[in-house]
């Protein structure tokens, strides 16, 4: 496979923070192995870890070899960069879970297939860390990182100065050292020289090219990428439900496409180039058409669509783009009756609703009960009248008339009926 130039591919996304010298003539030279870690705390990636991600598939597709490392051993510990209080530990059960969530997510970006020359790789650091005793770990190891280079790490100053209450455990202070052990014994087994990660990892990373060179003489090489921010000043990969997960239990693909598609102009700019694997003429195309006319939002779009054909597939991508048109669009109830349950409530979150029985909804609610005293959608029977007259009323998106009995049959998978006023006025009926 021809190499291409990766730090340079990196570059014009905008995803360096910082590059140890050397590097991009390093990986010019032949292939490598680089790896990036993933903190198992959850049984899902969130969007927070999709830079990382992107790098590490990008690194893939440049000709090299890319070594995911899942942190069984680290997560029982915690990183303390850029935290204030140390977080709970978590047991080995929980830990393995969480893994094998994590191991299927990156699958739908890395390739570990044996078939190609460059296929990726799936470690874990407990394979090794758990042989370790305490007493082999502080001789053979510990003793080649003095203190003094450990405490001028910005995550343990930080911890260390007034700003932190809690100051600093003992076991968040040994984790540089077990990540800088992890690089050691992957330059030594699979032939790893270069370390990536997020820029509140450098000083982690450093450390372990700093044990590879004082332990095996060798040299390690280290490349960050900025922590990604929103222009508006708010996080990165939160929403008011909290984070958006890689997973669909967690969070709907609808939901996950929506998050994209309401990106800023300046952040669908940023974005595009991270997180898709579009080409430079392409996305520079984008841009150019996108600023000829904003209003039409060409570039959230296609980076909405494009992010959530990698993480969920094509047909998500379609069933969200459906999903969003049937809130601003000329959709059917046809279109309605295509959605689950979970993305009908997705798309109509925040929409009022009341209940009725589905033995009374069988039996035929006349239109005017069920605007007006079976729901209070509407305040009273005359204004749910006067709503029919002035044809606004619409139910699962059809116009209906003063003589429209709400049926079996209006039911969408069995449970909603939507009621609706004008173009924005929502009320879901559920039948129980």
């Amino acid at each position: 496979m021809k190499l291409k130039n990766f730090v340079e591919e990196l570059k014009w996304r905008g995803m360096v923070h910082d590059v140890m010298p050397e590097t991009e003539e390093h990986l010019m030279e032949t292939m490598r192995s680089a790896y990036v870690g993933f903190d198992p705390t959850a049984d899902s990636l969130h969007i927070g870890n999709l830079v990382p991600i992107m790098i590490l598939s990008f690194f893939q597709r440049c000709g090299h070899k890319p070594v995911a490392l899942v942190g069984g051993a680290t997560g029982m510990i915690g990183d303390p960069s850029m935290k204030n209080t140390e977080r709970n530990l978590l047991d080995e059960a929980t830990l393995k879970k969480n893994q094998e969530g994590v191991r299927n997510q990156l699958s739908q970006f890395l390739d570990f297939s044996s078939e190609i020359e460059n296929p990726a790789v799936l470690v874990n650091n407990y394979d090794w860390m758990k042989e370790f005793s305490f007493l082999d770990f502080i001789r053979n190891i510990g003793k080649h990182i003095t203190v003094n280079y450990m405490m001028a790490k910005d995550s343990v100053k930080t911890r260390l100065s007034g700003d932190s209450a809690d100051g600093l455990s003992f076991t968040e202070f040994t984790y540089q050292l077990i990540q800088g052990y992890d690089f050691v014994h992957l330059y030594r087994n699979l032939g790893c020289t270069l370390q990536m990660g997020g820029s509140d990892q450098w000083g982690n990373i450093t450390t372990g090219t700093e044990l590879i060179r004082r332990m095996d003489g060798g040299k390690g090489y280290a490349l960050t990428c900025p922590l990604i921010t929103k222009s508006d000043g708010s996080k990165f990969g939160k929403s008011e439900g909290g984070n958006i997960w890689l997973d669909a239990n967690r969070t709907s693909p609808y939901k996950f496409y929506q998050y994209w598609l309401n990106s800023s102009d300046e952040d669908a700019e940023k974005y595009i180039k991270i997180f898709t694997f579009l080409d430079k003429e392409t996305i520079e195309n984008l841009i150019s058409e996108h600023k000829e006319a904003p209003h039409l939002r060409t570039l959230q779009k296609k980076l909405a669509e494009e992010v959530t054909n990698t993480v969920h597939g094509s047909t998500e991508v379609e069933n969200a783009i459906k999903a969003s048109e049937i809130l601003f669009g000329n959709s059917t109830s046809e279109d309605l009756k295509t959605l689950d349950e979970k993305t009908f409530l997705d798309v109509f979150d925040g929409v009022p609703q009341g209940e009725i029985s589905k033995e009374e909804i069988k039996s035929g609610i006349d239109i005017i009960g069920a605007l007006a005293e079976k729901t209070g959608f509407l305040k009273s029977n005359g204004e749910a009248r006067r709503a029919l007259k002035e044809n606004s009323i619409s139910v699962n998106k059809e116009k209906v008339s003063e003589d429209y009995q709400i049926s079996e049959n209006d039911l969408i998978n069995g449970q909603f009926v939507l009621l609706q006023r004008g173009k924005r006025n929502y009320f879901i009926i559920r039948a129980i």
